[in-house]
Parts: structure tokens; sequence; C-alpha cells
């Protein structure tokens, strides 16, 4: 019997369900707790590893490569983390993350002591499976949850870096010197309580593990089928540019700010209001999405990411970086979950650990290429830092021009009525 391939926007929110939510409740205090205490690391991963990659390295231009290669190592272990959720559960997933997590910040603190830009490399790649992780506990939230429920769970667990946003850039300038004369290692030590904290906190996550492909529980669609599927793809590529737009420029944020005469601590806070702007809109952007439709919010999001850039040519003063990472941070938001809530409204159960494996796999790979592009355009395109600043910016043209035409396209030829 062949399988009945569903039309996009099959699975939409909306509508009505007897489903009792208050299981998918109890796993949300769980992931969003998560995602506000763990999440922290990545701050100070995100603040640090730029300073620190700069301390080590051998060569300037080589500066943001330990954030290159966090992403570079969430790219890779996505399709893995996917599917070992999907054979063993999501608890497994997590557990292995927060593992990853302590055992790449033991082997940054030891790269400082030892002054290894090899070793502190290691270890980025190794939080970048913890990153992967993290990433799907957006995800995680919607599998106990009802249709009406979905956009609002993804978003109150996105909310949970509101913490996160406060509690990372706090950690940077509390613990950097508490090793000193080593810089920076008293953060990363940090990180490692807070991922023992993490293996402990996830035993309180009842998610039941998927059903086994069988006659009764077809695999779903194929990898091709999946992407030739309109309300998919547009949603992948809203995810992907949105956080390749953020993280290219909040990459070299820390770099340009010291660059330009400023102190690390005022770049931390610059960084530190950046993510609270990440993170405050998640808890009214399932609601605007349940309001005016997903394809708006996620054009609101592409408008704000331009806003963005036009401020931070204005200007190298302390207000355009605030302006403009305030404003990278909202259009993320609006551009991410707009984007994870299209995907989750367009796949079986059954496709599941395909569809979030290769999702992540794109948004991160698209990152990691926005990573690597960021400290090249930041410290090698041959001027100052203001110079190299403004090229970072300037990049964002082209991604914006894709995700604008890509929803534009959607929204023109119908496809996106579904998913509005």
């Amino acid at each position: 019997m062949p399988l009945a391939i569903p039309p996009a926007g099959a699975y939409t929110f909306g509508m009505t369900h007897a489903i009792d939510d208050s299981l998918a409740k109890r796993n949300l205090v769980v992931l969003t707790t998560a995602q506000a205490v763990l999440g922290a690391q990545m701050g100070v991963s995100f603040i640090l590893g730029g300073l620190a990659g700069q301390y080590l390295s051998p060569n300037p231009c080589l500066a943001t490569l330990p954030i290159s290669l966090i992403i570079l190592g969430s790219t890779l272990s996505a399709p893995v983390m996917s599917t070992i959720m999907q054979r063993h559960g999501r608890r497994a997933g997590f557990h292995l993350g927060v593992t990853a997590g302590a055992l790449s910040a033991t082997i940054q603190v030891y790269a400082l002591y030892t002054q290894s830009f090899p070793l502190f490399l290691l270890g980025g790649f190794l939080t970048g499976i913890y990153m992967s992780a993290q990433g799907f506990y957006r995800f995680a939230a919607t599998d106990t949850a009802s249709p009406d429920f979905t956009p609002k769970a993804i978003s109150w667990v996105m909310a949970g870096g509101l913490l996160a946003a406060v509690l990372g850039p706090q950690l940077v300038k509390l613990t950097q010197d508490a090793l000193a004369p080593v810089p920076f290692a008293g953060a990363y030590l940090t990180v490692i309580a807070l991922n023992i904290f993490g293996f402990f906190l996830f035993m309180a996550l009842k998610i039941p593990k998927p059903q086994p492909v069988s006659a009764d529980h077809p695999a779903g669609r194929s990898i091709g089928q999946l992407l030739r599927t309109p309300q998919i793809a547009v949603a992948m590529i809203s995810a992907m540019v949105a956080y390749a737009l953020m993280n290219l420029v909040m990459t070299s944020t820390p770099l340009a700010v010291v660059g330009c005469g400023f102190e690390t601590n005022q770049a931390a806070d610059i960084v530190s209001a950046h993510v609270l702007a990440m993170y405050v809109p998640s808890f009214f952007t399932g609601y605007l999405i349940n309001w005016f439709g997903v394809r708006k919010v996620i054009a609101a999001g592409l408008v704000i990411l331009a806003g963005a850039g036009i401020t931070a040519l204005n200007g190298v003063e302390l207000g355009n970086f605030y302006g403009a990472l305030i404003l990278l941070g909202i259009g993320w938001n609006f551009g991410f979950i707009g984007g994870t809530t299209m995907l989750a409204d367009a796949h079986t159960p059954e496709e599941r650990g395909r569809v979030q494996g290769l999702n992540d796999f794109l948004v991160f790979g698209m990152v990691t290429l926005a990573s690597l592009s960021s400290g090249g355009l930041m410290n090698c395109s041959g001027g100052s830092p203001q110079e190299g600043w403004q090229a970072v910016n300037l990049a964002m043209l082209p991604l914006l021009a894709l995700a604008g035409g890509a929803l534009l396209w959607f929204a023109i030829t119908g496809k996106g009525r579904a998913a509005t």
C-alpha cells in the first residue's frame, strides 16, 4: 500500500483536539529551566570564545575559530543527536549533551592553563555537541503538546533564555579572573557545574519514546520528499537565515567593541542586552503567531534584522552597538521561532527525527559558514576594526534577500495558504 504523503500544512495548529496538556506543561518546566540555566554556558562560550582565541591563537585571523568550531560541532552532531533521540528518547540525548558540555569545559580549562590553542579548539568542538542537544529543547516541548499549545510551548522554552541572557554574562564578569593569572579559566570551570546540574534535571523529563518503524507505524516521507515540500523548505530557509545572520554579527561584536576602544565588560553588557532581546519577545511570540500568522511574524523578523544592519552601519558608538544588537536579537526571535513553528506544523511523528535532524544540520551548517566568515570579515578585511565591522554588517544583505524571496514566493504562489 503506497505511503500517503500529507499536504503541507496538514498538521495545523489551531485545530480542536481533546488533548490534556498537563504532561506537556510538566515537561515545559524542565525544558525551560534547562534553557535558562544550562543555556548560560553558551553566553560564556560566545563572549569569551573570540577573546580566548585571540589570547591563544598564533594568528589574529583565527581568533573566532573556537566559536566556529562550536557551530561546526553542533552542525555535525545534529543528525546523530536526532537519531539517538528518535531511537532512545529525548532524555538519553539530553544526558549526552550535558556530558559533552562538561567534558568540553574541562578541556578548555586545561587548554588555558597550558596555553594550547589546538586543545581549546577541541573543547569548542565538543561544546557544539551540547549546543546541538540544546537546540532540540524547543522540539521536545512539542512532543506532548496539543496543536494549539505547540507555538506557545516553543516560545516558552525559548523564553527560558531570558535568565541565561543575564546569567551567562554575569558569570563571565564574576569568574573570568577567578583563576588568575590564567585568564577566562574560572568562567569555564563554572560551566562544568552547570552541566552536572543539568544531568540531574533531565531525570525529571517524561516524554514517551517514538514508536519504532513497522507496518503499523511507517517511516514517513524520504528526505527528498520532505525537502520538496514548500512549507518545510521555506521554514528551514527562514530558520537558517535568522540564525546565521544573528551569529554572523554577534560573533564579531566583542572584537568590534574592544577594537573600537571600549572595555571587555562593556562588550559583555552589549552581548547581554542582545541575548535579552533574543528571548524577551518569546513571552508573546507564540501568541503573535496565533493572532497574525507565522508568515507575517517571520517577515517582521527579516525587516527587524535589516534594521539591525542599518543601525550598525550608522556608527561605532556604544549606542549603535546596543541598538544593532538589540534589533538583531528581536529579529532572530521572530525568524527562528516562526521557522520552527512552521516546521513543526508540517511533519508527522514518524518523520520527526529525520526532519528535525536535517533542519538543525542545515541551520547550523549555515551558521558555521557565517561564523567563519565573521572572523575573516572582522579581522582580515585589510582595514581597521571599524571597517571590519562595516564589512560584517554589509554581508547580511544576500541572506536577507534569500529568505525574503523565499517567503514572498511562498505567499504569492499560494503554497503557504495553510501556513498563514
